[in-house]
């Protein structure tokens, strides 16, 4: 028997939940998802963090705009606060001195290196020409928004279909009808939100690829510091992006900030590269890392110039895409799933937050 719906979003990540929360009770939706439970890959291995200070100015904007939702969620939208206070330390080394300038730009404050020494007393002042401060980056509590979302889309009614990998699609009718691993499924818009394989999936619906480029991102969980202080150590992040690290569950996360290309895959730490970011972190902060207690790794899926993709593609009748978040899905999620909602539905003038235009978002912009 085949399913049908008005909306089939393929990818049950964070984008997918979210834009499926924001169409319940407009649109009769059903999510499929490859993997065989929920959040498997990226939304699963965030570093849950919300940095109004990084990422290209398409990013910014959108981060800003979710940041009323995430601290006031609506009624009843889920029962545990999303966010919590952290902040991010960015420490400046020898030969840093071009990346300070931009860091202001963004936003962070000057701190003097022993107001950053008594907020993270490992820290080499020594080793340092400068140290920024950014109050407004919180922790996100991923797990509570990622289910809120999908709780959200469930209680409109909203399926969610797991080991449902597209197999092939066709356009019949004035709707897409999909063979999946779970079975045939008819809709007449079918959302692409499969991360880092949208490029593939859209290749199934014959269409060419918007040049999506995922790349890896490694992390590990180490011991904490013996320190008194160190649950409320905010993030701290070296300005030549060799490093960061935060307090997470009791521990010490550290990533190498690595970027590397990657095709789509379940993606594992490389053990190289996490070796070299705990050097670089223990070049900055007086620690030693003796064991490492797990580790894992991301893929971080990159539009070519750097914002989302959210539109309809000119190319193919009903195919929207959502896609290319960069790793900052989490952060964005609550405006940008708002942003796609009015799209996909064909709102002509939709409100959209200051310093977003729907040009910008959209595949036209790839498509010559």
């Amino acid at each position: 028997m085949t399913r049908t719906a008005d909306v089939a979003i393929v990818g049950g990540g964070i984008s997918g939940a979210s834009l499926a929360a924001r169409l319940a009770g407009r649109a009769k939706t059903i999510i499929l998802e490859m993997e065989q439970a929920p959040g498997y890959h990226a939304t699963g291995r965030s570093a849950a963090m919300f940095e109004p200070s990084f990422g290209p100015p398409a990013i910014r904007a959108l981060t800003l705009a979710s940041g009323p939702f995430l601290r006031e969620p609506p009624d009843g939208f889920c029962e545990t606060p999303l966010v919590a206070p952290r902040g991010v330390l960015l420490c400046a080394e020898p030969g840093d001195e071009p990346l300070l300038e931009q860091a202001r730009l963004r936003g962070y404050a000057d701190l003097t290196l022993a107001d950053a020494k008594r907020m993270v007393p490992a820290l080499r002042t020594e080793a340092l020409i400068a140290a920024l401060y950014d109050e407004a980056t919180l922790d996100v509590d991923v797990d509570a928004l990622y289910r809120a979302f999908l709780r959200q889309h469930r209680r409109a009614g909203g399926q969610s279909i797991f080991n449902a990998r597209v197999l092939a699609a066709e356009r019949r009718g004035g709707a897409w009808a999909l063979a999946t691993a779970a079975g045939d499924v008819s809709a007449p818009v079918v959302v692409n939100a499969a991360g880092a394989w949208a490029d593939a999936l859209a290749a199934l619906f014959g269409l060419p690829p918007l040049g999506l480029q995922p790349k890896r991102r490694s992390a590990a969980i180490v011991p904490p510091p013996p320190v008194e202080n160190f649950p409320r150590w905010p993030q701290v992040f070296a300005a030549r992006e060799d490093f960061y690290c935060k307090p997470m569950g009791g521990k010490l996360m550290i990533s190498p900030s690595d970027a590397e290309p990657m095709d789509p895959h379940d993606a594992f730490a490389d053990d190289l590269v996490l070796a070299e970011g705990i050097a670089a972190c223990e070049r900055v902060l007086a620690i030693e890392v003796k064991r490492i207690e797990r580790s894992w790794g991301g893929l971080r899926t990159f539009a070519p110039d750097g914002a989302p993709v959210a539109g309809y593609d000119p190319s193919a009748e009903g195919f929207f895409w959502l896609a290319g978040q960069g790793g900052y899905g989490i952060q964005i999620a609550p405006a940008l799933s708002a942003v796609a909602a009015t799209l996909l539905l064909g709102d002509q003038s939709p409100d959209l937050p200051r310093g977003v235009k729907a040009t910008a978002l959209g595949p036209a912009r790839f498509r010559g």
